[in-house]
């Protein structure tokens, strides 16, 4: 039985619309000497090639990839619940991976559209908190429905390897993640309290907040020609819904 990533609960996570295509594909690989990990890189490389595009004005094209790249940032999760394999220096390096993607495709909108580097940086940063608001309601309601399990709320206490990972890998990364992610996690648990009971509003409009998602909202300003709102977007319209998922949480 292949397990699921939030286990028995029936949720709704706008975040993952990819997820289908990403099992199709992930089913593809199974019997594939292509480890998860390739696939982590690959979306990697994917995304700067991104970031290169919009340095160069093909915009339409490269918020289209970063669609292509929200899909594939899907595979590599169930590829290793197919393959029942879980890895921690997988989860640990697809965090690190995506933020490398996230500061590249930002500086380089950035440089497009003349922001000021203060701007870029409060962009990355409030992304990076979006993200992980999200991630954190993620691994509560996988932890309710018996879900993955393989993130965790609270990553200081340094992880078991598994079987077919080693040690030493999942320390240095589990080290790397400690010194530029640990802080996210615990301001944002401590902004966020307990939450509801069931937590399906956390989750789902939460979601929204997600690479999967907010993937689709910034192709779809591409194509009318809007991208020049992506300020307004990230620090506007998402931190008011960030606002709204705390308030729910704590009330």
């Amino acid at each position: 039985m292949i397990l699921k990533k939030y286990g028995d609960r029936n949720v709704i996570d706008l975040s993952e619309w990819g997820r289908p295509f990403a099992r199709v594909i992930a089913r593809l690989l199974k019997e594939k000497p292509i480890s998860v990990i390739q696939v982590t890189t690959f979306h990697l490389l994917l995304t700067i090639f991104c970031a290169w595009l919009i340095l160069e004005g093909n915009t339409i094209i490269a918020c289209f990839l970063l669609v292509v790249k929200g899909i594939i940032d899907a595979v590599d999760g169930e590829l290793a619940r197919i393959r029942k394999r879980p890895s921690h220096v997988g989860r640990y390096w697809d965090t690190v991976a995506d933020t490398i993607g996230l500061v590249a495709v930002m500086w380089a909108f950035g440089r497009l559209y003349s922001w000021e580097p203060m701007l870029t940086f409060a962009l990355i940063l409030s992304t990076l908190f979006q993200y992980s608001l999200f991630n954190h309601y993620s691994i509560l309601m996988r932890n309710l429905g018996s879900g993955d399990t393989t993130s965790r709320v609270d990553e200081r206490e340094k992880p078991v390897a598994y079987p077919w990972e080693k040690q030493s890998h999942v320390n240095f990364f589990h080290i790397i993640y400690l010194m530029g992610f640990s802080w996210q996690d615990r301001m944002i648990s401590n902004l966020s309290g307990q939450g509801s009971p069931n937590l399906g509003f956390e989750l789902t409009v939460s979601s929204s907040l997600g690479f999967g998602m907010q993937s689709l909202i910034i192709f779809s300003l591409a194509l009318t020609e809007h991208l020049n709102y992506l300020p307004e977007l990230i620090l506007g319209l998402n931190m008011v819904l960030m606002t709204l998922v705390v308030l729910r949480s704590r009330m």
